[in-house]
Order: C-alpha cells, then sequence, then structure tokens
C-alpha cells in the first residue's frame, strides 16, 4: 500500500504533527483564551486547562488498562467528555470508536464486536434509550466483576464500561474518576506513548472474520 498526501489550492503545506501535538502548541501559544465551552453542562475550559484534563484522564486511561491500538468506544450524545475522550485517545495512540447515539441493542452488540473494542464510555441515557439498562441486558456479568475486569459471553473483548456521570451499579468505572486512578507512573507513560506517535501511523486493523480484508476503523456509524 503506498500513502500520498494531497491538499487543496493553497501554498501552506499540511501540518506535520499529531493531533496532540497541535493541542500542546496550542495550549502553549494561547493558554487563557477559550478552547472549550458546552453551554448545557455549565462547562468553559482555557486551552490550558483542556490540556491539562486531556492528560489527566490520557493517564487515567492506561491505568485502566488500556493500550495504544486498543480500540476505545464512545457512545453519546454531545457533551465536554467526548472532546476530552476524544483527545486523550489521540494522545495514546487508541482508536476511538464513535458509536451512533441512536443504536439498540442488536446494532450496539455487533458494532462492539466487529471492531472489537476493549473499553466502552457511555452516557447513562439518551431521549428514550436507556444505556445503562442495555449494557445490562447484553453483560449479565457485570453484576459480579470487578470493574475493568469484566468477561462477557456476548462482548468476549469488552473489558471495561465507563459511565458517565455518577452511578452506584456494580461493575462500571466513573469516567470522572479516571484521573484518581492515575499515578506518576501513567503520566509519565502517557508522555512516551504521545512522544513516539506520528502523524502518519496508520490505524489498519484486520476485518474480523475476513481474512485478508482491512479497513481504517475509528468511526461507526
Amino acid at each position: 500500500m503506498n500513502l500520498s498526501y494531497q491538499h487543496g489550492a493553497s501554498s501552506e503545506p499540511l501540518l506535520g504533527c499529531t493531533i496532540d501535538q497541535q493541542l500542546a502548541t496550542t495550549a502553549a501559544r494561547l493558554p487563557d483564551l477559550p478552547a472549550l465551552i458546552v453551554r448545557h453542562q455549565n462547562v468553559r475550559y482555557t486551552w490550558r486547562e483542556l490540556k491539562q484534563t486531556v492528560d489527566a484522564y490520557a493517564a487515567g486511561l492506561l491505568a485502566a488498562g488500556l493500550e495504544p491500538r486498543d480500540r476505545l468506544g464512545i457512545w453519546a450524545p454531545n457533551c465536554w467528555e467526548w472532546t476530552v475522550c476524544q483527545f486523550a485517545a489521540a494522545r495514546l495512540g487508541l482508536v476511538l470508536v464513535n458509536i451512533n447515539p441512536a443504536y439498540r441493542i442488536a446494532e450496539l452488540e455487533y458494532a462492539l464486536n466487529k471492531v472489537g473494542c476493549k473499553a466502552l464510555v457511555t452516557a447513562q441515557s439518551f431521549k428514550t434509550s436507556d444505556y445503562l439498562a442495555i449494557l445490562r441486558e447484553l453483560c449479565p456479568e457485570l453484576r459480579g466483576s470487578r470493574p475493568g475486569a469484566l468477561q462477557s459471553a456476548r462482548l468476549p473483548e469488552l473489558r471495561s464500561i465507563i459511565a458517565l456521570g455518577e452511578t452506584s451499579l456494580p461493575g462500571l468505572l466513573e469516567f470522572e474518576r479516571l484521573p484518581s486512578l492515575a499515578q506518576a507512573a501513567q503520566y509519565e507513560q502517557a508522555a512516551t506513548i504521545a512522544a513516539g506517535l506520528q502523524f502518519d501511523d496508520r490505524g489498519l486493523h484486520q476485518l474480523k472474520g475476513v481474512p485478508g480484508q482491512w479497513q481504517l476503523f475509528g468511526v461507526v456509524e
């Protein structure tokens, strides 16, 4: 497979940097300017704050057992956590898998298994869909599992379900608690991983059950 680069009618070259490198550059150049505003959640981050938050959650994802090239699903509507998750995944070289918020149980099961998600960040509900009820039906093993150690018959590659907001349900991690899982070692490891990533790294993974065929994963719609 040959790679090529092309940009439109402009003399400006393409940026030869990773998403994490560009975030760091912007945070250093414009530290106190607004970066992320989510009115319905009353959240406002400057570029410095966004960078610090992303670094904390990236370290937390490492502490939760994720490694470069793992697939991280996200099943949620627009929220600040979505943006942080996207940047944290890029920092660690994870493949972020966008799960359609309208999916029902059969579609969710198919997508998670097809892509091979190791972890899923999920809202608790959206419109008429009770996401946690759907996940409890898919993974009855959650009731007796430790957070991050799921062993599901129907979702055999999924190890962690990370819920947005507070929850008392067994087997789940809370997204906002991820940074508290990380120690200095995870921060250092995340920085080492980020420094080793290339802007043209390929996220190619063989299609499960289809020998010889490859697909660039990142979005499931």
